[in-house]
């Protein structure tokens, strides 16, 4: 696909393929266009339950970064903190920048904010922005020179025995949020 200017960008245009394999925000239905991930106020702590599931989102991310360094889909940490349709879209995300000649360098930033909880299932909104963490093809140049930008993402996050896993993830388009 030639949408894949930053990391996220790639995984946008991905989502469009695999929409009816889970990709979808909690409710079935991506939020509208251009709308904000709304903060916490700083005195309000999320219980536990949130901050685990939290948690385990920033690490599923963590685990991207590191496996689209050489888009490996068979990375060891990609199911670390992801199953079902969230797994499925990050491992045909490296599938695809692997067939692709791509590797994405640098590091994307994230404001998630839980906005449902329940004792197992946490739904996260974030406004995830991937202008840093660009596309570079096999000798090292840039696969284009179209900046990334503010991605409206939406998870969803379980509880599995001890474990808070991705289940369910949707990516908007660059310009679906603003931070």
């Amino acid at each position: 696909m030639e949408n894949g200017h930053g990391g996220l960008a790639s995984l946008a245009a991905l989502v469009l393929l695999l929409t009816a394999a889970a990709c979808t925000s909690a409710d079935g239905a991506p939020g509208p266009p251009g709308t904000p991930a709304s903060g916490r106020s700083a005195a309000a702590a999320p219980p536990s339950g949130d901050a685990a599931a939290l948690a385990a989102y920033q690490a599923m991310w963590g685990d991207v970064v590191v496996a689209a360094r050489t888009s490996d889909a068979g990375h060891s940490r990609l199911d670390d903190h992801a199953e079902g349709g969230a797994l499925q879209l990050l491992l045909h995300m490296m599938r695809a920048n692997k067939e692709q000649g791509v590797v994405t360098k640098g590091q994307p930033t994230f404001a998630p904010v839980v906005t449902k909880a329940g004792a197992s299932t946490v739904v996260i909104q974030d406004c995830a922005d991937d202008s840093r963490w660009l596309q570079y093809t096999e000798d090292g140049s840039l696969k284009d020179d179209v900046p990334g930008g503010h991605h409206r993402v939406d998870a969803t996050v379980s509880k599995h025995g001890g474990r808070w896993l991705v289940e369910s993830l949707y990516i908007g388009e660059v310009g679906t949020c603003v931070q």
